[in-house]
């Protein structure tokens, strides 16, 4: 198990380091932070421009400013912000907790919904019940997000008075962006799991623990669902990894105060420390989802450590 781990663990840190050199070097394609910084200062001269980049370390070789940057991840210092030079750190640690409560409410609402769901719909096949699930999470994959939000800001917001519009404040406020996120991935994870576990049903030890009288909840429950499990992590921690880097829209939308609407801001304002930053954690919490992905293989499938 601890070569297991290690050989993750190094992959891991050899994907990271590949991102933050393309970010690195991406966001500076974005355009110079100095003009950005001296619009609406009347006339302004090249030296004054200089000044600036000097003042924003920006005048520097690109490797220099990788260096800095990359030095800067273990030590948690990702510079300032060129906006009030206000501590990155300070900005990410105000944004990720309400990134990861979003994105954790979101997979709850899918997990919750598709799990049952797509037991029902893989026991009754054929059934009405299966055919009017897959109908459902066949609409509910053709909803594009922003569309959505919109439709349930209007609904719940101005037409009901329910829901607050926007803003993080209270529970209340996490309901419609979780649903908005958690109906898009419910429709996939729906016939995910109906394929799964219509595969695992039709394999003999099924049968044999039919055969031998236990509940069909204990059957469905204890080992068809348990033995189908890998497929499912496989899936449900890549769409959580990609819940993350795609969550950006509904944050807008709702105006939530995470790292998707920190790194729209930033790439506004052409200020490279935040949007490094804001990137280089996301990938960093990606690739440690997939980690433990990995480690959950090799805890429930004892073959795959093996390999």
């Amino acid at each position: 198990m601890a070569g297991f781990l290690i050989k993750r663990i190094l992959q891991a840190a050899f994907v990271i380091v590949a991102v933050t050199l393309v970010v690195a070097f991406a966001v500076r394609l974005t355009g110079d932070p100095a003009l950005m910084l001296s619009q609406g200062a009347g006339s302004i001269t090249e030296e004054d421009l200089a000044r600036i980049r000097e003042a924003l370390g920006v005048n520097k070789p690109f490797l220099v400013q990788y260096t800095d940057f990359f030095l800067g991840i273990f030590t948690l210092d990702f510079g300032r912000s060129f906006l009030g030079g206000t501590p990155v750190i300070d900005l990410i640690g105000n944004a990720l907790p309400a990134t990861l409560m979003l994105a954790f409410a979101s997979m709850f609402v899918s997990i919750a919904v598709s799990i049952p769901l797509g037991i029902k719909a893989a026991v009754s096949r054929g059934k009405w019940a299966d055919q009017f699930i897959r109908i459902i999470s066949l609409i509910g994959l053709s909803f594009p997000n922003f569309w959505l939000a919109i439709m349930l800001v209007l609904l719940f917001s101005i037409t009901l008075q329910w829901l607050p519009p926007s803003g993080m404040d209270g529970f209340a406020s996490f309901l419609m962006p979780a649903i908005t996120m958690g109906i898009i991935l419910t429709a996939t994870n729906v016939r995910l799991v109906r394929t799964s576990m219509l595969e695992t049903m039709q394999s003999q030890y099924i049968m044999v623990a039919r055969a031998k009288g236990l509940s069909e909840s204990t059957v469905l429950y204890k080992h068809a669902l348990r033995n189908c499990a890998i497929p499912l992590i496989t899936y449900f921690g890549l769409q959580f990894g990609g819940l993350l880097g795609g969550i950006v829209v509904v944050e807008r939308v709702f105006n939530w105060p995470g790292l998707g609407t920190l790194a729209f801001d930033a790439v506004g304002a052409r200020d490279y420390p935040v949007l490094q930053a804001v990137i280089t954690v996301l990938s960093m919490l990606i690739v440690g989802v997939n980690l433990l992905v990995d480690i959950a293989y090799g805890l429930i499938d004892p073959r795959i450590r093996t390999e």
